[in-house]
């Protein structure tokens, strides 16, 4: 089959426009001039960009859909805001599932909370256990019942890597952080090997109708009470289900050493030969986040002092990962802190460039730190949505961070100029998997309309602008640099690559900056056969 896309205009790679793009058989045959690419197709079929922009597929470099597709079918409150929303929703849930032993879900937002932090007994209404973890993945929110299940009192010692909230008496207050989420979190009904499978299939029409094409699954593993999701790809890909193209990231487990390498290779392994999934990943979380002070800091916390935690000895994370790059792994690190960036650097020292090791969400990256991504080769994994003036950001963060700290945050133009490579995604169900209002940030560094914090009285005051990235590079990071980072053929629109595109209602290059978040997706093709179309379009 032979389809002619135009009509509009066309991102190529690296701000590169064209006309019109001729594909054939689901790869891309010629991209240029209309008229000229009319005459080549012979019979063919016609897509109307209809003044809009034809992109590459979007590929998300550090999500977790499976995740997401759970929750969305558990008690979700990731679309609404507060506690009296909250509640409403927990209670709504309640009883439309009388017969569930467990109330469980997830999506609440620590900066709904004083301090971030809720109470056990704001989820005490209904009598039944109840584990709901927060939007960012870091804390569990659970009730008095879940928490003598789970046999935690006053006496109960916080594990190494997390701890227990507790009142002014010692009593636990209702908030598990980390390591400690696992105390109640392994309690709760396991899902069935159907209820993932349902998970990932409806992930992945939603990231679909989002224009993603490819993802890389940032913890494929046992993590905070989640099961294993590698059985899931598995039969995804085999079956034909997986129609994205996927990396899936190794989780490693930070309670172990060196022994689980080989577990890694044994796991690499059971995905070879897939034509839509690899496992050739190994995602390492080097420290926590700022709001609960686990993010791992050079220098104590503003108030309450302390460093944060690093979850992996900075010594052993050096021969852990020289290990990995010798067995052609790539390193998917998680690293907020300052500390946590550095350290992760560091075990970068000597390493193999052509392995493709990139350090996730860079929240804060001391200035001298800063030139070492382009020399390490290590590229930055960029989570744009997070670098705005938000209640979390200003009530939990930058009073804990102060000055200079708080300047050093998400410094996307200060990489780009030392000539870091980027990749980007969304950490979904962290936050909105949408890739344009990723850009929208990016680019503008103030909230999209469209987000449950726009209205917040600083959300359109652009958090430290000096540090904005222009559209083409915000946009090529989503499409070539993550597809490059999954050693997907696709993420570029040139002859010879996977027909993986998406059309956009709208060209976000011709709208004024501020508007870049309402562009939305019309139409999404993978191998050149339409996998979502938005109704109307």
């Amino acid at each position: 089959m032979t389809t002619l896309f135009r009509g509009g205009r066309v991102f190529t790679a690296a701000g590169g426009f064209a006309e019109a793009v001729l594909v054939r058989d689901g790869v891309i045959a010629a991209v240029g001039d209309e008229r000229d690419l009319a005459r080549e197709a012979g019979p063919h079929e016609t897509v109307d960009l209809k003044g809009g922009l034809l992109t590459p597929g979007f590929t998300d470099a550090h999500i977790h859909p499976v995740q997401a597709g759970l929750e969305r079918a558990k008690c979700d409150l990731s679309e609404v805001y507060g506690l009296d929303a909250y509640q409403a929703k927990i209670a709504d849930y309640a009883a439309k599932n009388p017969d569930k032993e467990w109330i469980d879900g997830g999506g609440w937002d620590m900066s709904a909370f004083p301090g971030g932090l809720p109470h056990r007994t704001q989820l005490d209404a209904d009598g039944r256990p109840v584990y709901l973890i927060q939007r960012d993945h870091h804390a569990a929110w659970v009730s008095t019942r879940a928490l003598e299940l789970a046999g935690i009192t006053r006496d109960t010692p916080d594990p190494a890597d997390g701890r227990i909230e507790r009142d002014p008496d010692g009593t636990p207050s209702g908030v598990l952080h980390e390591g400690a989420m696992d105390l109640v979190g392994l309690l709760t009904p396991r899902p069935t090997a159907a209820d993932q499978d349902a998970a990932l299939d409806d992930a992945q029409r939603h990231l679909f109708s989002l224009g993603i094409t490819g993802w890389q699954d940032a913890i494929v593993g046992s993590y905070a009470g989640s099961d294993d999701q590698l059985p899931t790809y598995l039969s995804a890909a085999r079956s034909g289900r997986l129609r994205a193209r996927v990396v899936g990231a190794l989780w490693w487990d930070r309670t172990r050493g060196a022994d689980q390498i080989a577990d890694l290779v044994e796991r690499r392994a059971s995905a070879e030969g897939l034509d839509r999934f690899a496992a050739t990943s190994v995602k390492i979380m080097q420290d926590g986040i700022t709001e609960n002070f686990t993010a791992a800091m050079l220098e104590p916390y503003c108030l309450c002092g302390g460093t944060g935690l690093s979850y992996v000895d900075p010594g052993k994370l050096k021969e852990y990962v020289a290990e990995l790059d010798r067995l052609g792994f790539q390193v998917h690190f998680h690293a907020i802190g300052e500390r946590a960036v550095r350290e992760t650097l560091d075990s970068c020292e000597g390493t193999d460039p052509a392995n493709r090791h990139h350090i996730a969400h860079l929240q804060i990256i001391e200035p001298s730190d800063v030139p070492r991504f382009a020399r390490l080769g290590v590229t930055a994994n960029l989570q744009p949505l997070w670098a705005t003036h938000h209640a979390q950001m200003d009530e939990l963060t930058l009073p804990y961070l102060g000055e200079p700290r708080s300047s050093w945050q998400y410094p996307f133009a200060d990489l780009l100029a030392h000539g870091t490579r980027f990749c980007a995604g969304s950490d979904w169900p962290v936050s909105d998997a949408d890739p344009l209002q990723g850009m929208h940030v990016a680019v503008n560094r103030t909230e999209p309309g469209g987000s449950v914090h726009a209205g917040y009285p600083t959300a359109q005051t652009p958090f430290l602008p000096g540090q904005r990235l222009d559209l083409a590079t915000a946009l090529t990071a989503y499409t070539a640099g993550s597809a490059w980072i999954n050693r997907s053929p696709a993420g570029v629109i040139e002859p010879g690559r996977p027909a993986d595109l998406v059309v956009l209602d709208r060209d976000p290059f011709a709208l004024p900056a501020g508007e870049i978040w309402t562009t939305r997706v019309a139409l999404t093709f993978v191998d050149g056969e339409p996998v979502y179309q938005r109704a109307g379009a």
